[in-house]
């Protein structure tokens, strides 16, 4: 039986392999942004490599699997899709521009640095409670509990969550009538990032199904994944960064700001 650090240090090889040859790919295309799409299926990847790393199917490391892979596989052909559709994200474009002018460095090694090689251990962080969960079952496997059912529920709503959002906020950008205008019905009304929300629900529900297995001294250290990704959604890289760009295209966006909650789903506050 492999231990805990070989699993893991296997999955990351894998995952540091495929990042370098989408860096490759980026060469060619001048465009970092695609990354977005890699992110979820990313952790897809990390989960069947962590499966096919075990000597038999149990029930925890199956419905982890599952779960990571219907999440994962849906959220990146929604932003592949996206991304063929409208091209480059101007936030990589930002990113990109302002280090290149700053360290005078080349766009490869800029988007070598500050793009690729950065994404895949943030990714990898973030993915610890399904390798640690998939890993805990190989070594102790005691009955589905209510942790895990609780996690599981949790996970099903972020997916929900999550692609609904997707889909009300698909729908509304390929009306020209909205052209300018704020998202401020459907889920959007209860929430500024219901995606985000459904987002940390998922990795939250999956946390919960590892701590379920018992093997609680392997498992908590991975609760550095959801902090880490609540932290990136909420005030790094995903709303705080979103919200700074909309605030300048859309002119009533600070009025929406005032009703909606930021994150946590609530009814909107009356004018």
């Amino acid at each position: 039986m492999m231990t805990v650090w070989q699993l893991l240090g296997l999955n990351f090889a894998v995952l540091m392999g495929v990042i370098l040859l989408l860096w490759l790919v980026s060469l060619k295309l001048r465009d970092v942004s695609f990354i977005d799409a890699f992110w979820p299926f990313g952790m897809v990847i990390l989960a069947w490599t962590s499966w096919a790393q075990g000597e038999h199917p149990f029930p925890r490391a199956a419905l982890i699997l599952m779960l990571v892979t219907i999440w994962g596989l849906r959220l990146s052909w929604h932003l592949f899709t996206r991304w063929r559709a409208h091209g480059e994200d101007p936030r990589y474009r930002r990113i990109m521009a302002a280090s290149i002018e700053d360290k005078g460095w080349s766009w490869g090694k800029t988007a070598l640095l500050k793009v690729f090689l950065l994404q895949g251990p943030l990714l990898f962080i973030t993915c610890l409670p399904a390798q640690l969960g998939i890993y805990a079952s190989f070594i102790a496997e005691p009955p589905l509990g209510l942790l895990a059912i609780i996690g599981a529920m949790a996970a099903l709503a972020g997916i929900a969550f999550e692609s609904i959002g997707d889909a009300q906020l698909k729908r509304f950008r390929t009306d020209p009538a909205n052209a300018g205008k704020v998202l401020d019905t459907g889920l959007w009304r209860y929430t500024r990032h219901p995606n985000y929300f459904g987002d940390a629900c998922f990795w939250w529900g999956i946390f919960l199904i590892a701590l379920d297995s018992m093997a609680w001294m392997l498992i908590l250290p991975a609760i550095i994944g959801p902090l880490f990704l609540n932290f990136t959604l909420v005030k790094w890289s995903g709303a705080a960064l979103l919200e700074k760009g909309l605030h300048k295209t859309r002119p009533g966006y600070a009025d929406y700001v005032k009703r909606t909650s930021p994150f946590l789903p609530r009814p909107p506050k009356k004018a």
